[in-house]
């Protein structure tokens, strides 16, 4: 079949190269943001004297046309027109004949597929920060629920100390909260209108960059031509923005998955967001936050994969980006549904509180209430540190926890050691009196979620 290009080549390549070449399986994901470029592009070539009015009307019914077939699925594409851009190209030019070649004038592919890319990532990177206030407001709403409910914190995946299960969430908030920052700050450099670079040199037509980058919705233009085709920071940010992301979530996920094993029993999950075993019928497996956790290598190795195409690339335009957008898509579908997945798996558990409170009161993770106890009274707290891990091994001899120690081995430790000792050991009162800026006290985890809350509402 006769290459659009034409001219220079005598030969047509075998079907296979076509095959090899062509990018058309997945870059036709583009379709919507092509012909949008193309209609901008259209006008501009009008405004410009490029096109008459009446060759601009029929060119932009033509690909209004394509537009309400891409929206119903019912365009058929080709690889022996290699990707979206010829592709729909072709289209136009069956749609209303040879007055379509002229909507490529002062345009490349180069700056063609760099403008779909940044119209792509606008729209999906405002959808994902969408997804992450919703999912912020489901923390929200779980914290409200829990501020009193009590859980051992972790450290080193040993208890550490008792926490509020609220805190616990809202530490998840605040990390969403960073990501969704750097989705912001990096939509920056996502809304610049690379069209009009041409394919690399800028083009000799009068063309008016600014007038299409306001019809698309930029902000702004590249100021280089070899820049504005040849850069794909903007999409590494995305990636690295996602990873950082992914890896919150997986941590998240990894945390669900102890929670709801039988080691743990803090949680139990929803049927929607769990799955049985084929041969145990009694497992309930976390598969959705396995899931997530494993997805999160996905979106590490399309980052990866990204700045590994790009690190020896010369400018401008090389036929090695086209794998720049499998990467993306892939990532962009792998973050948006692990965000919906998470909001409905947080905001239906189950918390049992009774396990999560049973836990703190069967350890040692109030020491260092008593370590702190004996440092209020004037002791250095390295020598109470030593007075209360003796204190911890008597109990290990005994079998007992700190709670149920007689008072005569606390003033055989201690002269310090009076009778509201067994006040500071209660798991609750060691949560309540942390009151520190950004501490777990219940009162100090209230006032978090109404920061939070203002954080949401003025983002």
């Amino acid at each position: 079949m006769k290459k659009l290009w034409g001219g220079r080549f005598q030969k047509t390549p075998e079907k296979w190269v076509d095959e090899f070449g062509a990018s058309i399986h997945f870059d036709k994901t583009l379709v919507k943001e092509d012909i949008a470029g193309s209609l901008a592009h259209a006008s501009m070539l009008e405004k410009c004297g490029i096109l008459t009015e009446a060759e601009a009307v029929k060119i932009k019914e033509g690909l209004t046309s394509l537009l309400h077939k891409a929206e119903k699925n019912e365009l058929d594409f080709s690889v022996d027109y290699e990707d979206i851009h010829l592709n729909l190209e072709k289209m136009l030019i069956d749609e209303i004949g040879p007055l379509g070649g002229k909507l490529h004038t002062a345009r490349s592919r180069n700056d063609q597929v760099a403008t779909d890319m940044h119209l792509y990532l606008k729209g999906h990177t405002e959808h994902i920060i969408e997804l992450i206030t919703a999912f912020q407001h489901v923390l929200i709403e779980k914290a409200e629920e829990h501020v009193e409910t009590i859980l051992p914190g972790y450290t080193h995946l040993q208890r550490a100390q008792p926490i509020s299960f609220a805190h616990h969430l809202l530490a998840y908030f605040w990390m969403l909260e960073r990501d969704k920052e750097r989705y912001h700050d990096s939509f920056k450099r996502i809304n610049k209108s690379p069209l009009g670079c041409g394919a690399l040199a800028g083009t000799t037509f009068p063309i008016d960059r600014e007038y299409s980058a306001g019809l698309l919705g930029f902000d702004s233009i590249y100021e280089n031509s070899l820049d504005g085709v040849s850069d794909r920071d903007f999409i590494l940010e995305f990636l690295s923005a996602s990873s950082i992301l992914m890896m919150h979530l997986s941590r998240f996920s990894e945390e669900i998955i102890l929670w709801c094993s039988q080691e743990f029993k803090f949680i139990e999950l929803d049927d929607t967001y769990a799955t049985g075993s084929s041969m145990m019928p009694q497992k309930k497996n976390p598969d959705m936050a396995e899931l997530i956790r494993g997805k999160t290598g996905r979106v590490y190795g399309d980052l990866i994969g990204l700045l590994t195409i790009m690190k020896g690339l010369p400018l401008a335009y090389n036929k090695d980006l086209q794998e720049d957008k499998e990467g993306m898509f892939d990532t962009v579908k792998t973050v948006e549904g692990s965000l919906e997945i998470f909001a409905g798996m947080t905001k239906t558990m189950t918390v049992n509180k009774n396990m999560m409170k049973k836990a703190t009161e069967q350890d040692f993770s109030n020491a260092t209430e008593l370590a702190d106890y004996l440092a209020k009274k004037g002791m250095p707290f390295r020598e109470a540190h030593e007075v209360v891990g003796k204190l911890v091994y008597t109990c290990i001899e005994k079998g007992i926890y700190l709670s149920g120690l007689p008072f005569e081995e606390f003033e055989k430790a201690s002269e310090l050691f009076e009778e509201d000792v067994y006040i500071v050991l209660d798991p609750h009162h060691a949560v309540e009196k942390r009151m520190s800026e950004g501490g777990t006290g219940f009162k100090k985890v209230e006032e978090a979620i109404q920061k939070a809350k203002h954080c949401l509402n003025n983002f």
